[in-house]
């Protein structure tokens, strides 16, 4: 086989049925329970919210106007987290 034959083998994409060469992807990790919990922060909590696009662009142009004044770790965690502290629930309005 020449040098030419061996890239065109090299270069040919997997089928379904191919398997990687051994040592080339060690494979899953074997993951115990513990660790598995051990892992998980409890200061914090990932969720998800829907926002109309509308408040999410401003919300994102907020982000960009603090970066350019130099607050380099703003990002919509941190600013939603702020307005939260700001909020009087007296004046929450009936229709939200």
């Amino acid at each position: 086989m020449s040098e030419h034959s061996d890239f065109q083998a090299a270069a040919k994409p997997l089928d379904h049925g191919d398997s990687l060469p051994s040592g080339m992807y060690p494979g899953p990790k074997s993951v115990t329970p513990e660790m598995r919990k051990a892992e998980k922060p409890t200061h914090y909590k990932v969720i998800c919210i829907s926002m109309y696009t509308k408040d999410l662009k401003e919300l994102d142009d907020m982000v960009d106007s603090l970066k350019a004044k130099g607050m380099t770790k703003a990002n919509r965690s941190a600013l939603i987290r702020y307005a939260l502290g700001q909020v009087d629930l007296d004046e929450v309005p009936r229709g939200i």
